[in-house]
């Protein structure tokens, strides 16, 4: 891949509302589709709103992956943005399609950052280093 990295859109459409309005639940099934998928998981923060509705980011090393819910209309927004081609994001996208009940979802995906080839080496995933978040090294990937 000629590119920093890949944003892959989906929208979950018919899902079961309660569990789109289950911020534990939604929060669980992120982490489980991030971890499904290869990422490595650096933080999670997840908000359940008043009447409903969750927003939440999973950040992993790779970059984010994120969820709006609307349960009043059975609809779940998701974002995988990642770095590399490791990443499986199918496999993140068929457990949250399981877990959501979607009746239907839509896929759109867009390449990020296209770099002309040669020029310069694309670095992907940083190191975590635990107890330092300051400095993050990167690891060199051929192109």
């Amino acid at each position: 891949m000629n590119a920093l990295g890949r944003q892959i859109l989906v929208e979950f459409y018919h899902c079961n509302p309660q569990v789109l309005n289950d911020r534990e639940g939604i929060a669980s099934a992120m982490g489980e589709a991030a971890r499904l998928s290869g990422a490595t998981v650096v933080e999670e923060v997840f908000h359940l709103f008043n009447p409903h509705g969750i927003s939440g980011v999973v950040v992993i090393a790779e970059s984010h992956l994120s969820i709006h819910t609307w349960p009043e209309y059975g609809y779940a927004a998701v974002d995988l943005f990642t770095c590399g081609d490791e990443i499986k994001p199918e496999k993140a996208f068929e457990h949250l399609r399981k877990l959501l009940e979607a009746e239907s979802v839509s896929v759109m995906e867009m390449k990020r950052g296209i770099l002309e080839p040669g020029k310069q080496p694309l670095r992907h995933k940083p190191e975590v280093l635990s107890g330092n978040t300051d400095k993050v090294p990167f690891r060199e990937e051929a192109a």
